[in-house]
């Protein structure tokens, strides 16, 4: 029997209040235009400030939420949480990955485990991008680590602002039609993609549509490509209603792959 119903797990920052709101967001819309059903369900890391030494006292909690999500027996389980895993150094979403996986396995369930921090690089390779423009709220020296984590992967970053916004919750606080005025300030003179908000925490789901149609380049999120990845990982269709170019069906992965690693 075909499964249809698919429980979404989240490892999510405890002041996170918008990864929760934008998965849900973009798979409830895609359940109008398609059979598939979602629950969604998460367990939480204790974190305030967007620091240094807090992101790396969050990141040692990741593998109990692993153990709890395994409880559930979710079908796909992701962290939301990008900085805290691109500040450790690059290519460090490939080693979480396979401790969470184990974690997982450990405890009886076989879900698709998956980082934010991956899913941005996987979803910039899906959609051929080489050269990006991004935003986010971090503070420069975290934003310098994020550009640098990105460029280790072969996507130069050819311009960055950031907001400077240490406290989480502000970030959460944003308007995400907010964006679409920040927008304007980047160089985006060549580049394949722009990262409306490359951060979990940024909203900018309701602008992502609108600033694609007005530059007319693919623009994607951190919460975009997670998105994306979830429904790769689950062997979905990628579509997603005014979710922008990586969520519009125009970006398959080739038959029977179902990992960008297997390109």
């Amino acid at each position: 029997m075909t499964q249809t119903h698919f429980r979404i797990g989240q490892i999510v920052p405890s002041s996170n209040t918008t990864m929760e709101t934008e998965i849900p967001a973009m798979l409830r819309a895609r359940e109008a235009i398609r059979p598939e059903r979602f629950t969604f369900h998460s367990s939480r890391m204790r974190m305030h400030k967007v620091v240094r030494e807090e992101l790396e006292a969050m990141n040692r909690q990741g593998l109990r939420c692993a153990a709890e999500l395994a409880d559930a027996r979710v079908d796909v389980m992701s962290t939301a949480c990008l900085v805290a895993i691109m500040a450790m150094g690059p290519g460090y979403h490939r080693e979480v990955e396979r401790e969470l996986q184990a974690i997982a396995l450990e405890n009886h369930c076989d879900a698709h485990v998956m980082t934010s921090a991956g899913a941005l690089i996987e979803g910039l390779q899906i959609i051929g991008a080489r050269r990006i423009a991004l935003l986010a709220p971090y503070m420069r020296p975290l934003t310098d680590l994020v550009v640098q984590y990105i460029e280790h992967e072969g996507i130069e970053v050819v311009d960055s602002r950031c907001f400077e916004i240490a406290d989480n919750l502000e970030v959460g606080r944003r308007d995400p039609m907010q964006l679409a005025d920040d927008v304007r300030e980047l160089n985006t003179s060549g580049v394949d993609a722009v990262l409306l908000s490359a951060c979990v925490q940024m909203p900018s789901f309701p602008a992502i549509q609108l600033v694609e149609d007005r530059i007319g380049i693919p623009v994607v999120s951190t919460a975009v490509c997670t998105t994306r990845r979830m429904l790769d990982h689950l062997g979905l269709e990628p579509v997603v209603p005014n979710a922008g170019a990586l969520l519009s069906g125009r970006y398959p992965l080739p038959a029977g792959k179902g990992t960008v690693a297997a390109l």
